[in-house]
Parts: C-alpha cells; sequence; structure tokens
C-alpha cells in the first residue's frame, strides 16, 4: 500500500467496524480487568462459545480483587468447558500481580503489562488499544491474514520471527486517534469477511487497497507452512463402581497438560493391550465385574495430541488404601469438580 492511501485505509476500516461491529459483551465496556478476560478466553475459542462464559464470570469475579483472591477449584469449575485451563490459572497469576504491586490498576504501558503472567505481545497490545486507547499493535492469526493480503507480505506466518514483520505493518498503518476500533476491525475482518478460504473481497470495505485483490491472489495467502501432525495416544478409562455406588476419580497433577483438573482413571494402552492389571496396581482396588465393555468410544483432540478413549464401567473392591488424590465420590459430588470435556462426555453418559 502507498504511503498516500494510509489515511483512506484507516478511514474505511475503522468506519466500516462502526457500523458492522457485532454486539459483543466486552464491547460495552472500557475497564481494562474485563477486557482482558474477553481476550484470554478468546483465545483458540470461538466467539459464539465466549460469550455465555464471559457472562458467568464476570457475574461471579466482578472486580479484579475477587479473581485475585479466588479458589483455583472454583476458579477452573468455572472455566470448565473451555478447555486449555492454563489459560485461566495465568490470568488469575497475572490479576493478583496486579493487585498486589500496582494497585489493583492495569498497567498502561507495554514495558509493565507484558511482565504479567499470561500476558503475551498480543494480549498487551489488545488491552492497551482498546481499554486505553494506546496506539499499540494486537497481531493475531486474522490480523496477519488481513494484512498479508493487503500489503501482498509473503513471509511465512507459521515461523515465530515473522509476527515481527506484521507488528511493525500495524504500527505503520494504525489510527492513532482511535486505536482500539482500529485492531478489533481488523480482527472483525479477517473473521468476518477475510476469511481463511474463499474471502469475501466483494464485501471488503478496503478492497481498494489490498494488492491481493487487485493482483487476483487473495486466496493463496497467507503463506503458511504445515503442522507437524498431532501425536495419538490410545486409553482405557475405567469408570469403577464401588459396591456403595461410588465413583473413582482423580486428580491430575498440578502442572502440565490439565492440571489440576479431575478425572476417572486413564490407563494407556501399550503394544500389550494389557491395561487391566495397571488399573488394578495403580489404584489399589480388584475388579469384580465388567458392568459395560463398551461404555463409550470417541476422540478428543488437542492442538497437539489426540486421545482415543475407550471407557468401560467396572465394579471394584478397595483391596488397600487409595493412593494420594484418588477418591470415591458419588455423581453429585463429582458434579461439583473441574473437568476437562472428555471427562465431562463420560459423565453426562452416567447421568
Amino acid at each position: 500500500m502507498k504511503y498516500q492511501y494510509k489515511k483512506e485505509f484507516r478511514h474505511h476500516l475503522v468506519e466500516w467496524f462502526n457500523n458492522e461491529k457485532r454486539d459483543l459483551p466486552w464491547r460495552h465496556t472500557s475497564d481494562p480487568y474485563k477486557i482482558w478476560v474477553s481476550e484470554v478466553m478468546l483465545q483458540q475459542t470461538r466467539v459464539d462459545t465466549v460469550i455465555p462464559y464471559y457472562n458467568r464470570f464476570l457475574e461471579k469475579y466482578p472486580t479484579i480483587q475477587d479473581l485475585a483472591y479466588a479458589p483455583q477449584e472454583e476458579l477452573l469449575k468455572m472455566w470448565e468447558g473451555l478447555g486449555y485451563y492454563s489459560r485461566a490459572r495465568n490470568l488469575q497469576a497475572g490479576v493478583k500481580e496486579v493487585v498486589e504491586r500496582y494497585n489493583s490498576i492495569v498497567p498502561d504501558n507495554r514495558h509493565d503489562i507484558s511482565k504479567l503472567k499470561g500476558v503475551g505481545p498480543y494480549t498487551a497490545g489488545a488491552i492497551l488499544s482498546i481499554a486505553y486507547q494506546k496506539a499499540e499493535h494486537a497481531v493475531d492469526g486474522n490480523v496477519m491474514r488481513v494484512l498479508s493480503r493487503v500489503l501482498h507480505i509473503e513471509e511465512d506466518i507459521a515461523l515465530p520471527k515473522t509476527r515481527k514483520v506484521f507488528e511493525e505493518a500495524v504500527e505503520m498503518l494504525i489510527d492513532e486517534q482511535y486505536p482500539g476500533d482500529f485492531n478489533q476491525a481488523l480482527m472483525d475482518l479477517g473473521s468476518m469477511i477475510c476469511t481463511p478460504t474463499s474471502p469475501k473481497c466483494l464485501l471488503c470495505p478496503v478492497r481498494d487497497y489490498c494488492t491481493a485483490f487487485n493482483e487476483g491472489n487473495a486466496d493463496q495467502l497467507p503463506i503458511k507452512s504445515k503442522k507437524v501432525k498431532t501425536k495419538k495416544v490410545k486409553f482405557n478409562v475405567f469408570v469403577a463402581v464401588d459396591q456403595e455406588g461410588r465413583y473413582l476419580v482423580e486428580k491430575r497433577p498440578s502442572t502440565g497438560l490439565l492440571a489440576d483438573m479431575w478425572q476417572f482413571p486413564m490407563i494407556e494402552i501399550n503394544e500389550n493391550g494389557i491395561s487391566d492389571e495397571t488399573f488394578q496396581q495403580n489404584y489399589n482396588v480388584e475388579i469384580l465385574e465388567y458392568e459395560d465393555k463398551e461404555l463409550l468410544r470417541f476422540k478428543h483432540i488437542f492442538s497437539h495430541l489426540t486421545w482415543e478413549m475407550e471407557c468401560m464401567q467396572v465394579q471394584v473392591l478397595q483391596k488397600m488404601e487409595l493412593p494420594d488424590d484418588v477418591v470415591f465420590l458419588t455423581i453429585e459430588q463429582i458434579k461439583t469438580l473441574p473437568m476437562p470435556v472428555p471427562m465431562l462426555k463420560i459423565l453426562n453418559v452416567l447421568n
């Protein structure tokens, strides 16, 4: 884009946003805490999914102090079903830093806000531009897609170093009078018009300034190298019931995938395919009866991993003291615990 067209590009983009922007709950506030919550929830998650979670979350934690000192198990329960649970833990840690180090006021500069737990370059820029009207870049996948087409940038967006190219591009183009609207307009344009496949170029408010549109190759950008194939792991999930009708559940480790969430016991199926003995040894129980060997079978896909789950319901007898963080609970008690989506699927079958 030629330098003299920057003003027109900004004007048409922001005008389109103000006319066409979606009515979203976080667009009715300039509170940096509430905008922070929305940006964290929106990472890797669809807008329609986030809206009810956002409303419930802020009803439970209306102020930054409320979230800072909330019990973690309660927080994870509020986040249940959103996935990527480290986001919730990092959000709480960052919020607590703000309360204790910044007198409950979210920093209004990139240097300080970027030091907070879980706040990367995009989240920092989004909060600063939307809440504080600072002319700061907020580059996500939508923004990279739009600008790769508008400016005909052919660097591989899968490479971390490429983000700097787009951050500099936003700094060149950003509307300093309305930086929050400008950044949100780029995001909305990417999600609504300038989509990954079949972009709706004839509806685009800035197509006159788009190099890829003028050259007829918008569908060939951005350049993105393919991801490595996700790893597949097979598990037997033991839905184990004792003689009192209680179910065996365990708390996952406090670090790593789905940290501190609760689950039914999972045993990885090795090349021998024998998991029953491992289950009995690991949990100090004896299987008395197989009630349903094919209770449920499904796949759960993470960004880097696929779980292939084969669930069976078994009657068990506790032989020795249960291991740490392993308990027998009723269905009603289990419902109060934070559980990841694959476990909720199983729980729903039991209801």
